[in-house]
């Protein structure tokens, strides 16, 4: 099935796609919000498979734009807009409560049971910040490519809200990422009082594609979104 446009007006408001579960009729008793990294959207390829790899698995999954994007079709993001960012995440996952909360022709939806949280580095980062603020956003945190620290500066760990989380986290990591390597990383995760699970992408850099040197298939291609949506359900089962 194709994803539906979905909007909602709020402040900032919600734009996105919303992918169902396959199954006609289904009434997903779970649902996912995903965002993407700093200089791209919601049409990102890698975003767009893990949203239909979710929708395929029974779960809804929202990709929506972050705000700053909303406003300006390219670029990245402004230090002043990450807390306008992280409002849009709340809103999407309102929005995503109020979608299935809602009756549809004779037949309703009951509440979603869990919603989680996710997205790619920049969108990562934000999503795991709004759950440390809000402990009780998500049930779950799926952070692709998370960005550790700027290329080349490895002092410079963004981890300072990591102690704060409470929501079980799967974090997938490119072993050729310059924003971490997976040693930094797993020390990174120590600090999470929750439980964690890293997936290494083996060849992967922060995109999580493999070097261009090196040929991929058509299969290849499209594993690594049906691995990270089943590795996800499974943890957080």
């Amino acid at each position: 099935m194709e994803p539906i446009p979905f909007t909602r007006d709020s402040d900032p408001p919600v734009r996105g796609f919303l992918h169902r579960p396959e199954a006609a009729n289904a009434a997903p008793a779970d649902a996912i919000v995903l965002t993407h990294g700093a200089g791209s959207n919601c049409q990102a390829p890698m975003l767009v498979a893990v949203a239909k790899a979710f929708a395929t698995a029974g779960i809804a999954a929202l990709r929506c734009d972050l705000p700053y994007r909303q406003q300006r079709p390219h670029g990245p993001p402004f230090p002043g807009e990450a807390t306008q960012d992280r409002q849009g995440l709340r809103n999407a996952v309102e929005a995503l409560k109020a979608c299935y909360a809602k009756p549809t022709g004779a037949h309703g939806y009951a509440p979603l049971r869990r919603i989680f949280l996710g997205g790619h580095s920049y969108g990562g980062r934000q999503a795991s910040m709004l759950a440390g603020e809000d402990p009780g956003i998500a049930s779950g945190l799926l952070l692709t490519s998370y960005p550790l620290h700027p290329p080349g500066q490895p002092s410079r760990l963004r981890t300072d809200h990591f102690p704060t989380l409470r929501a079980d986290a799967l974090f997938v990591h490119g072993d050729r990422d310059p924003f971490a390597s997976t040693e930094e990383l797993e020390q990174a995760l120590k600090l999470i009082p929750a439980r964690t699970l890293l997936l290494e992408v083996k060849g992967a850099g922060h995109d999580l594609r493999p070097p261009r040197r090196r040929s991929v298939t058509v299969g290849e291609a499209g594993q690594l979104p049906q691995r990270i949506a089943t590795a996800f359900l499974e943890f957080c089962a």
